[in-house]
């Protein structure tokens, strides 16, 4: 891809600009680019400068719903019709457990997933046990991800090892994110990692597919 295109195109992204990042997705495809390198040159880069302001001090909510809409646009446009990419580096499967009714965190997460070219499995919030194990035994992923921004939940995260390891899922690793549960260690809540934020619970699931 040329600098400068693919500069304006990140660019667009980082704005927010729903129309001409899809625009500019276009022609860089129409230009023979391959719809993994407009991910890996393009969204994925705009993620990664997205994530490092993500600081204490400079987090900004609106600024990533909004990069996140962007991404997810062209996302519709190279895979539409909810296709994922020829080559995915892997499926994950993740919920907003029952009882918690708040999605923003479990968007996000799947928001930066995607973009990395990961095959996302979205159960929705509300979610209960059943329904994710169930989901975990259809899509095989190696990962589950939970938000969860109520404590009400917790006694429901300690329980999905339990569960995934009676149907013979024992090798799915679980990660755990959001306000209620970073409270808690992983080894209190019977999981593998608890994240600070979704960009550091996609670190850690990219460090864990590299092993």
């Amino acid at each position: 891809m040329t600098h400068k295109k693919i500069d304006a195109f990140i660019n667009y992204l980082l704005e927010g600009n729903c129309n001409e990042s899809v625009t500019s997705a276009k022609e860089l495809h129409n230009e023979g680019i391959s719809k993994e390198q407009i991910i890996l040159e393009g969204l994925e880069v705009a993620m990664i400068q997205l994530g490092a302001k993500c600081t204490v001090e400079q987090f900004n909510l609106l600024e990533i719903m909004l990069t996140g809409r962007a991404v997810m646009e062209v996302m519709k446009y190279l895979y539409p019709e909810g296709s994922i990419p020829e080559k995915t580096k892997g499926t994950v499967v993740i919920a907003a457990l029952e009882g918690d009714v708040h999605d923003l965190g479990k968007n996000i997460l799947k928001m930066v997933l995607t973009a990395k070219g990961y095959n996302v499995v979205d159960c929705g919030k509300d979610c209960t046990i059943q329904q994710l194990v169930d989901a975990a035994k259809e899509k095989s992923p190696f990962a589950i991800g939970i938000s969860g921004l109520v404590t009400s939940i917790i006694p429901l995260v300690k329980q999905i090892r339990g569960a995934l390891n009676s149907q013979g899922l024992n090798n799915i690793k679980i990660l755990a994110g959001g306000a209620a549960l970073k409270q808690s260690l992983k080894e209190q809540l019977n999981v593998d990692y608890i994240a600070d934020s979704a960009f550091d619970g996609v670190h850690y699931l990219e460090e864990i597919r590299r092993k």
